[in-house]
């Protein structure tokens, strides 16, 4: 099914008059719909640029100017977010709407689906060619679009996901980190994808309540939070192991510096050790 997709979608952006290493915007909240646009716009030879979903119009008309994005994929619930730049984008030729939401006149992903082929090859890219962009977090100006290759996915997968996790195809993750962000785009969908795992995806925000529950139902074996995540879970005392997956395994940490207290007491209750990862939008895992 999501082979099907991809290859729509990719199609679709194709029919559209997308040329080979246009940009791609999305601005997605974490659903189906997010790998189908990801991997659809780059196999069709297309840059993808997937971006912080909490920022600002301004933010988004920004990186809309900065990347020359000639599509926006946008889920529903953010369109009125960028709504009031969208007529000053004189790149920006197409915006298509992704979930159940009023689509404000534009183009739904359904549809655009529904009217494109499912047979697609994939474009004559190279290990070197750019794969997509992820933008920096702006802590020392604007954000900078950092260029990723189509070889450091695979890269990524086999030296962290395989290498340092022992990722399987057994697994069932859950990434508390969105997959717009590098940390939680290799958690949920390039590690988990590379071996046949299995993602568990959450639109909402995730405080610790839905994180755990999340965790619990799906039964994960590798959990995926940051250091504030888990001290959030820490601070209620009745979550516990029994509270949590039987199958859980690894639990990996990112994104800031995880305080050794908060460790030892993750370990003393949960009985999994906390894997201190680093990381950054410019180098991937």
């Amino acid at each position: 099914q999501l082979r099907d997709g991809v290859n729509r979608f990719g199609n679709a952006l194709r029919d559209l008059g997308l040329q080979a290493e246009q940009r791609v915007l999305m601005l997605q909240l974490d659903s189906i719909d997010f790998p189908i646009a990801f991997f659809g716009a780059i196999k069709a030879g297309l840059v993808a640029v997937p971006v912080n979903t909490l920022l600002t119009t301004d933010d988004y008309h920004y990186m809309l100017r900065d990347s020359r994005a000639r599509a926006l994929v946008i889920s529903a619930e953010l369109l009125p977010v960028v709504a009031p730049v969208l007529d000053q984008l004189p790149d920006l030729q197409h915006i298509i709407v992704t979930g159940n939401g009023d689509a404000g006149g534009h183009r739904t992903m359904a549809a655009v689906l529904e009217g494109a082929s499912s047979e697609l090859t994939a474009a004559a890219t190279s290990a070197d060619d750019v794969a997509f962009w992820l933008y920096s977090s702006g802590s020392t100006g604007r954000p900078k679009g950092a260029p990723h290759l189509q070889s450091d996915m695979i890269n990524t997968a086999v030296l962290y996901g395989m290498a340092v996790l022992g990722i399987r195809s057994d697994d069932v993750v859950y990434s508390a980190a969105k997959l717009f962000f590098a940390y939680g785009l290799g958690n949920a969908l390039t590690f988990p994808m590379a071996v046949g795992a299995t993602a568990v995806l959450m639109a909402g925000r995730p405080t610790p309540d839905d994180v755990m529950a999340r965790v619990r139902d799906n039964k994960a074996s590798i959990f995926y939070g940051v250091p504030t995540l888990y001290a959030g879970i820490l601070a209620d005392e009745s979550i516990d192991r029994a509270a949590s997956s039987p199958n859980l395994r690894h639990c990996v940490s990112a994104g800031e510096a995880l305080p050794e207290e908060v460790a030892k007491r993750w370990a003393e209750r949960f009985g999994v050790e906390i894997l201190d990862g680093i990381g950054s939008t410019e180098m991937l895992h």
